[in-house]
């Protein structure tokens, strides 16, 4: 018999919650096959099997929380089930799709989703079918009334403590400002074909929003800094968090020294991280710390919001939706792509005067991205 425990999770990290189990009691498995997940406060880490045999018994349900070390579930080994014996499996099922075949697909819906046996209900349907109105009669299911209680995941659990953590502790402010991704958007018409076969990634907004942040960040240290007790702690480098969202939340995967990355590496590493958030595959090590962060709202739709800082960050910026609005350009009206920008921060550390200058710094690089050398 083989055990399988709850491994290291982390550091500082002694507890998770027991997520989806991919196997049921009795199941065969094979070495290396997904069994459980486990949720921390950070990550969603995939626990498999060491051995090949039966799953015999699970010690730890879902939703249930578990430490280190301890037992989820054990494994008797030995050989798993014979061809013979997975292919009665696979008739049984069959059989069992078999017999609701006759039922229309909205009724279809209604069987899967509640594990109804069909055979215990009379149809009064033509030929004796069985349609919706005798499952809503005769099982008591309402088709318009349901609820659903699940409960919160400990990710989202613990994005609800840090957002409000961070409004009871943090004085914070928002600020915004507009930009014109006229130039921008020239460029990347222009330039994207070479960019993408030269580096094998789309050139894309992002980079630039963190290469003005970064700029603006250099001239506004403030910005960057973070507060400790009675002590502000200038941060000399830019670890610049940029902000995901995922089916179990939003999470903030970090770029360290973004400030060395070219547009390229920018995009690429954004990529990834992106991809293993939402696989649920980040290390602790790429959601500790940073600098600063960065949200996109706009990808959802979003026209303006004050977007939470993340603490013990001290400051955070909030892109949106692009909208095609009439500006006046020297006197005259022209219709431009505009972005309304907000920038929110700690004012306990930071004065409005210091997270003005930032804001307009960031519209400057972004409206004027000639400042930046794409090569690379």
């Amino acid at each position: 018999m083989s055990e399988i425990k709850v491994p290291p999770l982390g550091e500082s990290v002694a507890e998770a919650t027991v997520g989806k189990w991919h196997k049921k009691e009795g199941e065969a498995v094979r070495a290396e096959e997904l069994l459980v997940e486990l949720e921390t406060d950070k990550i969603t880490l995939e626990v498999t099997a060491e051995v090949d045999g039966t799953l015999s018994a699970i010690k730890a349900k879902e939703g249930s929380a578990v430490k280190v070390g301890d037992i989820l579930c054990s494994i008797k080994e030995g050989a798993t089930s014979t061809p013979k014996e997975e292919q009665a499996k696979v008739s049984a099922s069959v059989d069992k799709i078999s017999s609701v075949d006759n039922l229309s697909p909205a009724t279809r819906k209604i069987v899967a989703e509640n594990d109804i046996d069909t055979s215990r209900i009379s149809g009064s349907g033509k030929n004796g079918r069985i349609i919706k109105g005798d499952l809503l009669e005769k099982s008591h299911i309402s088709g318009d009334r349901t609820e659903e209680r699940v409960k919160m995941s400990r990710l989202r659990q613990r994005i609800a403590e840090r957002l409000k953590e961070s409004q009871n502790t943090a004085a914070i402010l928002t600020t915004f400002n507009e930009v014109d991704l006229s130039k921008i958007m020239n460029l990347r018409a222009k330039f994207q074909d070479e960019f993408v076969k030269k580096n094998g990634v789309k050139l894309g907004f992002m980079s630039f929003f963190v290469k003005a942040v970064i700029a603006a960040l250099k001239e506004n240290p403030i910005v960057n800094a973070e507060l400790e007790g009675d002590t502000i702690i200038y941060k000399k480098y830019y670890d610049i968090g940029v902000a995901v969202g995922t089916d179990k939340g939003l999470v903030v995967p970090i770029l360290r020294d973004a400030d060395r990355f070219s547009f390229a590496e920018i995009e690429n590493e954004i990529a990834i991280l992106a991809k293993k958030a939402r696989e649920g595959k980040l290390s602790m090590d790429e959601l500790t710390g940073g600098t600063f962060s960065i949200t996109n709202g706009g990808i959802y739709g979003s026209l303006l919001s004050t977007p939470i800082i993340n603490p013990p960050q001290s400051g955070i910026l909030g892109m949106h939706n692009i909208v095609q609005r009439p500006v006046a350009i020297e006197g005259k009206v022209e219709i431009r792509p505009m972005m309304y920008i907000a920038l929110s921060y700690d004012h306990r550390i930071i004065d409005g005067k210091d997270a003005v200058t930032f804001l307009s710094k960031v519209k400057e690089y972004v409206e004027n991205p000639e400042i930046f050398c794409l090569v690379g």
